[in-house]
């Protein structure tokens, strides 16, 4: 076998000069551009522009002014239909338009914008953001890799329609949901996430929806002391005594934060025949009564004179308004503190002691949840305003409202009641709701609300009882109520109203309309 001959040094010199080098170039992620957000008309909206150069949204036969602009903003916001995107008109920016930027608030102080997330060149909706607060801005905080978010336990997916829907009771907007692969990464985050873990993910729903999500209370983050974000670890003691179904009845049933159709509309005429008022006897032999009640000629009881008597009042004497002396008589009589004590839980050693203070009417487990705010539109010896009924010390103390604020609420009872004008006192029925749910499971609310039944009732007998007018009211506006008094929706928040004043004509009964029912 014949040896190799070694290759001179200077051949090899020669040689590697003549060969280029090769460089290997990194291959570079695609760029990943974000889905951007856009403010968006609601497709129910239609814009107007009159002669004098203000603009009007328009929508089911109402009309709201937006104010004047200039002749050509109505062709620049024809961008609404499909969607302008936030940082076009946004302070700061370098194409900033004034005018639209002024429009668009207007219309997001409504409630009448819905906002788009997904990609500029792309038709198709990532997330459609819906406003439940008339006052919905997105916003989207920073979050950082090393940060965990989970789920709210109030958060919830739903079918509506042929659409998903990510909403929550404490969310100030509802999320429609468009792409599938967002509605799974959702799911991912009933267990906490880091923020670099889920950016590593198929189907990362990216920064700006978790951002939007965080901003809305239905994800939250989680720091070392939060724990496993179970229920202790969202909110503070005020929200760790409510049960989901609970505060999700309490906003959905109430103003304020939801922007579902809301009272008597009839959703149901033409599709449904309405319930009997009667229901078909049960068959069988029955029990005449009859002979047992006492004839119309002969005297009732004075309290059976009241049950009889008893009415809804919606139209009252504005000449001759309701008195101070009158009103104090009457919230001695119905909700003022009678007696005190307090008494230990039997839970051993260690149980707490518990305060309780009895009032006039019943209320499940003494708890005495109830609290009464009056707005005053028209009371002989009392200043119009907003004022807190010490129950204890049987006193008024008064709350700073806006005038804006006291009006919108002495309208909204106006429009339930369907009266001709304002009450002369609406008392606002609040709730503390921790009272009751620091002791029952899965019914505090429900209790609650029996509580204010009860109350209701009382008013009437004793307004009756006084010759004074009154009539309950269906609907609280929780959102309002939380901005005149500074309270959180969630600890203290209106549950009932009741009218009170003094009745045009003492025998007018409710009609139809009336939540009271015809008598």
């Amino acid at each position: 076998m014949r040896a190799l001959k070694k290759a001179p040094k200077k051949v090899l010199k020669k040689a590697l000069k003549r060969t280029p080098r090769k460089t290997l170039k990194k291959k570079s992620a695609p760029r990943i551009v974000p889905p951007v957000i856009s403010a968006r008309l609601n497709s129910r909206i239609a814009l107007e522009a009159r002669a004098d150069g203000s603009i009007l949204a328009v929508f089911e036969g109402h009309s709201v002014a937006l104010g004047k602009f200039s002749a050509g903003v109505m062709d620049r916001a024809e961008s609404l239909r499909t969607g302008l995107p936030l940082t076009s008109f946004a302070a700061g920016s370098r194409n900033a338009d004034p005018e639209i930027d002024l429009l668009v608030r207007q219309l997001a102080r409504h409630g009448l914008l819905e906002y788009r997330l997904g990609h500029l060149r792309d038709d198709q909706d990532q997330v459609v953001i819906e406003p439940q607060v008339p006052d919905y801005w997105p916003r989207t905080p920073k979050l950082g890799a090393a940060e965990t978010i989970v789920l709210s336990r109030f958060a919830y997916l739903r079918r509506r329609g042929n659409e998903m829907v990510l909403e929550s009771p404490r969310a100030g907007a509802l999320f429609r949901i468009c792409d599938p692969m967002i509605a799974a990464a959702i799911a991912m985050l009933s267990k906490p996430q880091k923020i670099s873990r889920l950016r590593r993910q198929d189907g990362f729903p990216g920064n700006e929806l978790l951002a939007l999500l965080v901003d809305c209370q239905i994800l939250f983050r989680l720091d070392a002391a939060s724990g496993d974000g179970l229920r202790p670890a969202e909110g503070g003691d005020n929200l760790v005594l409510w049960d989901f179904h609970d505060l999700l009845f309490h906003t959905h049933s109430t103003e304020g934060r939801q922007a579902n159709p809301l009272g008597g509309l009839y959703p149901h005429a033409g599709v449904i025949p309405p319930p009997p008022a009667v229901r078909p006897p049960w068959p069988g032999n029955q029990i005449d009564l009859g002979e047992f009640s006492p004839a119309p000629s002969q005297a009732n009881s004075a309290v059976a004179k009241l049950l009889h008597e008893r009415h809804s009042t919606r139209d009252f004497d504005d000449q001759q308004p309701i008195t101070l002396a009158e009103l104090a008589r009457f919230l001695d009589s119905t909700a003022r503190i009678q007696s005190k004590w307090k008494s230990e839980l039997d839970f051993g050693d260690d149980g707490p002691e518990i305060e309780y203070a009895a009032r006039p009417y019943p209320s499940g487990g003494s708890a005495y949840e109830l609290e009464l705010y009056l707005a005053v539109a028209n009371c002989e010896g009392l200043a119009r305003g907003f004022y807190h009924y010490d129950a204890d010390r049987h006193a008024l103390v008064p709350i700073a409202a806006r005038t804006h604020e006291l009006d919108a609420m002495l309208t909204s009872a106006e429009f339930a009641m369907d009266a001709p004008a304002p009450p002369q006192i609406l008392i606002t029925i609040a709730a503390r709701f921790g009272r009751v749910a620091w002791k029952y499971s899965s019914i505090a609310y429900a209790l609650i609300l029996k509580d204010v039944g009860v109350l209701i009732q009382t008013f009437y007998l004793m307004a009756t009882d006084m010759g004074l007018g009154g009539c309950a009211i269906g609907s609280n506006n929780i959102d309002l109520f939380e901005k005149i008094t500074g309270i959180e929706f969630h600890v203290e928040g209106p549950v009932g109203q009741f009218a009170i004043g003094r009745g045009r004509d003492p025998e007018a009964a409710d009609g139809p309309n009336g939540p009271g029912g015809p008598h």
